[in-house]
């Protein structure tokens, strides 16, 4: 399997659970004898949205919310069966969105 790459684009709202499930993405790999680059910080996607407070009158008071989505990209290089198996039991948290692309 040379020359093959493996590429996971990781994405969550919370930027500690995703650098998490990064350092375990990198362990498996990394012990399994696959080379790995990144990971990669992507642009963080903010939607922001403003709200009027009151149902009636007074558009002057209004509520502003925003929601973050942080981005990681993973290449893993030349992975192994052994790294594939690896990347496939891991245990990954909840509210990490996990896209892997060969």
């Amino acid at each position: 399997m040379s020359g093959v790459r493996i590429r996971v684009r990781l994405k969550a709202y919370d930027y500690k659970v995703l650098d998490r499930t990064v350092e375990e993405i990198l362990d498996a790999a990394l012990q399994s004898g696959a080379g790995v680059i990144g990971p990669v910080p992507l642009p963080t996607n903010i939607e922001r949205y403003t709200v009027i407070r009151g149902p009636h009158i007074d558009k002057r008071s209004q509520e502003a919310f925003e929601q973050r989505t942080h981005k990681r990209l993973i290449d893993i290089i030349n992975p192994t069966p052994k790294t594939l198996d690896a990347l496939s039991n891991l245990d990954l948290p909840a509210g990490v969105s996990i896209e892997v692309r060969m």
